[in-house]
Formats: C-alpha cells, structure tokens, sequence
C-alpha cells in the first residue's frame, strides 16, 4: 500500500553451531524487506533448510560474516543449484562476503572441482567493511567483533535507527557490539556455552554473557542463536534473562520475527 513502511521479516534457517541439531541446520538466516531477499550466512544444511522457506532462484543477495565452514559451506550446493538446476533466472546473486573471500572459496571449491565454482555463480564481492552497502533501499553496516578469524556483526536498518536487526555473527564477550547494538529493535545474537571460555581471547559467548551484552545495549528482543540441541533450553534462557532482566527468545527453525 502506498505510503506503507517497509518491514523486517527474518526466517530462522538454521541456528545450530559449528556441528548440526539432528534434522538441523547452521548458521542461516532469511531476511526479507520491502522487494529485498537476502540470506545472511549459508552454513552446513542451509540450502536445504532455505528450499522449504523460499524459492533459491529467488534470492537476490547472500552476505556472509565471517568465513568458518559453518557460515558458508552450502554456497557449494548453492552454487551447483545455480549452475546445473533448472534456468530459471539469467542473472546471478550477489555474494557479499569478507575480504579474503575469494581466495577461501576457490580453496574449498578446488575439493569439489572448479575452483571458480562460486564465483561463477554469484556476483562475488568483497565487501568494505569500513563503508558498509545499501541493497534496495536496506542499510547495512559492519562491526568487527573478536573471533578466531576476522568476524563482523551486521546491523539492517530500513526507516529510523529504532528499526535496526543486529546480527551479532560470531564473537566473544566485547564492548563493541553493545554500542553497534544499542537501541536496536532486535539482536539476534550467539549462545555457544554453557560456561565461559577459560582461555583468552574468547571466541564464544555463554547465555549470561549474551544477556549482559542485550541490558547494556538496551536492546527491544533479544534472540539467543547458535547453539546446540544437546543444550538444555531452560537452562540457557534462565541464564539469558537472569542478565538480561527481562524474556529472552530462543531462535529455532522456521521462527519468524518482524520488525
């Protein structure tokens, strides 16, 4: 309708860590604004998971934060889909993925065959992370946040900053993503542990930690992601709203949340 504000709406895909939820997927998730469909991250499992939610000739943008295997390993399936499925599109996707990236992709391409896999089926571009990108009318900035590899939290914004979906990527604990986050309507943030990392730098956050980083940002939702089955639910979102102060949510497959 005109006149008509445009909105979020986000699809869990898959929020399992770096090994998969039985009949899960990792990390994958589906975000849609305005005429806009665009996959963040495209772990082990995703194609499949994307495929019951969407139609994959439809994407029009995947934008990778961060370039471990459980972000991106089924842009080969994507990209075979693409290639050899049925041509029902003449041109390609756009890939934003880190600096990096094209070396990385041609290396995990080169096991299965063609090393330009990928590229040749996404518009494959490295994205600055120092000026951000606009895809139809979505606003998107980067924030590094400390990982084991070079790691960006994502912030989406249509309309005011009161309307931006944070996705927090990989990350330990940081002040970084509290301020990139603050006043968010949502973040969408990890919950790999149980207990915190004894070693520093951490690379993972625990349920209180995510919780803490949600109060200090006062963020509007909080939504724990990234975490495994083999958790207890109870436990992990106990532990969330005892720091956050308030309900916490627990993203699961085909979850929908709008902004």
């Amino acid at each position: 309708m005109p006149g008509e504000s445009v909105s979020f709406r986000l699809t869990i895909l898959g929020k399992s860590p770096s090994w998969q939820d039985r009949d899960g997927a990792c990390s994958g998730y589906l975000v849609e604004a305005g005429g806009l469909r665009l996959l963040i991250d495209c772990g082990n499992g995703v194609f499949a998971k994307l495929r019951r939610y969407a139609a994959y000739e439809r994407i029009d943008a995947v934008l990778v934060s961060h370039l471990h295997a459980d972000h991106l390993l089924d842009l080969v399936p994507f990209a075979y889909a693409l290639t050899y499925g049925p041509p029902l599109r003449t041109d390609r996707p756009a890939l934003h993925a880190p600096p990096g990236a094209r070396l990385a992709l041609r290396r995990l391409c080169g096991a299965w065959g063609s090393e330009t896999l990928i590229e040749d089926a996404f518009e494959l571009r490295e994205y600055d992370p120092d000026r951000g990108l606009e895809l139809d009318g979505v606003r998107i900035r980067f924030q590094s946040v400390p990982h084991y590899v070079t790691s960006y939290a994502l912030a989406l914004t249509v309309g005011g900053e009161d309307r931006r979906l944070i996705f927090g990527a990989d990350c330990g604990p940081n002040d970084e993503l509290v301020e990139f986050a603050r006043g968010a309507a949502l973040l969408l943030i990890e919950s790999t542990l149980l207990e915190a990392e004894p070693d520093e730098p951490a690379g993972h956050l625990t349920a209180g930690q995510a919780g803490a980083i949600g109060r200090r940002a006062d963020v509007g939702r909080l939504v724990l992601t990234h975490f495994s089955d083999q958790l207890d639910p109870t436990q992990l979102r106990g532990q969330a709203e005892t720091a956050f102060g308030r309900m916490v949510e627990l993203a699961g497959e085909g979850e929908i949340y709008e902004i």
